[in-house]
């Protein structure tokens, strides 16, 4: 059913804003602004578009004035680039592409995100609390990027969210409402948790399709474990401190919630990796092959230990076998009559004894340092001299020995080193290692990254050093040292970001891998 407006009716195959664009599909209605959310075309650029459209009679006063405010609020976050916030890509106002006989007070136009809603997400059933944890997380990220900024995002309705295909929330339909604040932002994530870990609103104004969150006598809304018995004390207590503003106990910053989810997460990967050690059965087939039903540990230095293990034993046998060849033909034809070289068994297996009265062949280039088993470091953090943000939630992502899971910069309308020089992660080894490689699986080709040392944690740029450098191609690159390098610290920094298919410039490490010589 279309939504009756002056001057028509809101339905699919409606043009507005001058003409440009056609409604295809409606996402939701936020009562409180009277905004319709819909999915629409862009007939000049053909491109899909987030619209928003305030929905009021422009002769009342007071609609029209609360409408501005949204329309203002929202130009001034067109100019906020972040992964967790659709990119506001114009404003269409009374006179400024939007007539009177619309029955339009304005419209926000932002990028169309792909992936599936929200509301259809929680209606088939809550969402495991560890995935639910990930997903706030990356809003969180965003929340608090745009706070440092002084900016509003106004995400307190679930309509305006869309789950990414990988896995992450997203504000899609961008306008904050004329008095949101900062605190309703932080308040927003509590309730996306509550909503994530129960399937039910815990704020006032939600859409008709989710039920309300329960409340107690006192008024006090009903913790999440109270529903789902499965959620872990630490996110049910972590969703109503959110959103309760009373007590002293309560969390108002974005900051304080990505402590707690950091917390859980931590907490989460110990609880998997006891279950991924624990014992398992293992049933073994007639033909040797054994099955398991234990997650494999993704051990990368156990791997290389092996790998380097193995080729050094396939050496030392290729060697000793050439050896013993040669000795198996002077002794079939003596030493009178051998023509060959004798062989000098205490000098390299590749090298031979110069015969009598000749020069010795002149020195080789000295080879490339060996390699040993990968070193993983005791910590890793976001390095961004001078700024925030850049997901340093995720930062343990480039190290966790998985590359499903990754860390990635923001997205930036600019590319280095425009809008700063640069960004990366800075990682701690429990004791100084001697790196001479450093490798780096990566989604972002075209990114150029060099390799410093630094002689602390939280250095200066100016006091690192650029020990290696080089270009990202999609998938595994390896940077070599130009000398291996003693430290305890080094920096992976960003100098030149990658380009996504929305021409934004960003760059994402899925796993980095550091080796020492060996």
């Amino acid at each position: 059913m279309g939504i009756r407006a002056q001057g028509g009716s809101l339905a699919p195959g409606r043009v507005v804003g001058d003409g440009r664009y056609r409604l295809l599909a409606q996402f939701g209605v936020d009562e409180r602004a009277a905004a319709h959310l819909w999915r629409a075309r862009d007939g000049q650029l053909k491109r899909d578009v987030a619209l928003t459209l305030l929905v009021g009679d422009p002769a009342d006063a007071e609609a029209a004035r609360l409408a501005r405010r949204t329309l203002e609020r929202a130009a001034h976050a067109s100019k906020f680039g972040h992964g967790g916030v659709a990119r506001v890509l114009d404003v269409l106002s009374l006179g400024s592409g939007v007539t009177s006989s619309e029955g339009l007070l304005g419209v926000v136009v932002a990028e169309w995100t792909k992936g599936s809603d929200l509301v259809d997400l929680v209606a088939q059933r809550p969402v495991a609390p560890a995935a639910a944890a990930r997903m706030v997380q990356a809003l969180a990220e965003a929340v608090d990027h745009a706070h440092q900024n002084g900016l509003v995002l106004g995400l307190d309705h679930p309509q305006r969210l869309r789950l990414t295909p990988d896995g992450a929330l997203k504000l899609a339909f961008p306008g904050p409402l004329p008095e949101a604040t900062l605190r309703d932002d932080v308040k927003a994530l509590g309730a996306v948790l509550y909503l994530l870990l129960t399937g039910r609103w815990a704020l006032p104004g939600g859409p008709a399709a989710i039920p309300a969150a329960p409340h107690a006598p006192t008024g006090r809304v009903i913790p999440p474990r109270s529903l789902v018995p499965t959620v872990p004390v630490e996110l049910s207590s972590l969703a109503v401190r959110t959103i309760e503003d009373g007590g002293h106990g309560g969390i108002r910053t974005s900051a304080a919630i990505l402590r707690v989810l950091d917390q859980v997460a931590e907490a989460e990967e110990r609880t998997q990796l006891i279950k991924a050690v624990g014992e398992e059965e293992a049933v073994a087939e007639s033909d040797g092959t054994v099955w398991t039903t234990k997650k494999p540990v993704k051990d990368v230095a156990r791997r290389k230990k092996l790998a380097f293990g193995v080729t050094v034993l396939v050496v030392a046998t290729v060697v000793i076998l050439a050896w013993g060849g040669m000795m198996l033909i002077n002794l079939f034809q003596g030493e009178s009559k051998s023509s060959g070289p004798k062989i000098n068994v205490a000098a390299s297996s590749s090298q031979a004894a110069p015969p009598s009265g000749e020069q010795p062949p002149p020195a080789q280039q000295k080879p490339s340092p060996a390699v040993g088993a990968a070193v993983k470091p005791s910590a890793v953090a976001v390095f961004n001299p001078g700024s925030k943000g850049d997901s340093p939630g995720k930062a343990r992502n480039a190290t966790d020995g998985d590359t499903v899971t990754s860390w990635k910069t923001d997205q930036y309308d600019k590319q280095f080193p425009v809008l700063k020089d640069g960004v990366g992660l800075v990682v701690t080894f429990k004791d100084p290692i001697n790196l001479t490689q450093v490798k780096l699986d990566a989604a972002s080709p075209g990114s150029k990254v060099e390799i410093r040392s630094a002689d602390k944690k939280n250095p200066k740029l100016d006091e690192t050093k650029v020990v290696g450098a080089g270009d990202l191609a999609a998938g595994e690159s390896t940077i070599a040292l130009q000398q291996p390098q003693q430290g305890q610290y080094f920096i992976i920094w960003i100098t030149q970001l990658g380009e996504d298919e929305g021409g934004k410039f960003v760059t994402e490490l899925k796993e980095l891998t550091f080796l020492p010589a060996g």
